[in-house]
């Protein structure tokens, strides 16, 4: 029964998974790699993340949590001038490669709030739960957040185009 369950989630979320931490760390390698670890480890423990409310974000919350685990391992072996722009895979359409770029501009709490909120589409006490955060703090992340994107995604219009 426990293979049956695991197999299904799985199936079901493996790329709702991807897609948001795709969002948050922006490299579709890193990506994977870190979404894989993060289901193993959901397997191991699947007596208790399959009765968490919200497994998907467990999934991603682990998956960002071991990125931090190996960055801090490396940072002595490899110094970072701050977040890559590392293109996506050709043909690789989950993401919009422009959009992904705008994410990797915003802050980090406000690349987690996106993609709990819009890639994982749960809702804000959901979110706030995930991230260790209060609802009002999900909700001003993801306002700014989704300024910025408008302001960086959608072109300016001009004063001719209003009339």
């Amino acid at each position: 029964m426990k293979q049956l369950e695991f197999r299904d989630f799985y199936r079901a979320d493996r790329d709702a998974c991807l897609r948001a931490v795709l969002a948050s760390v922006g490299d579709r390698h890193l990506a994977e790699d870190l979404v894989a670890e993060a289901f193993t480890r959901a397997w191991v423990a699947w007596p208790k993340v399959g009765r968490h409310p919200a497994p998907r974000a467990w999934v991603v919350r682990t998956a960002l949590n071991t990125r931090v685990s190996w960055w801090r391992k490396r940072r002595r072996e490899v110094a970072s001038d701050g977040v890559p722009d590392v293109p996506c895979t050709p043909g690789d359409d989950s993401v919009d490669p422009g959009l992904l770029s705008a994410l990797r501009r915003l802050p980090p709490r406000q690349r987690e709030v996106i993609a709990y909120r819009v890639f994982l589409d749960l809702d804000t006490e959901a979110t706030a739960a995930a991230l260790g955060i209060a609802p009002g703090t999900v909700t001003a992340h993801l306002s700014r957040a989704v300024a910025t994107l408008r302001g960086q995604l959608v072109p300016a219009r001009s004063p001719e185009e209003d009339r």
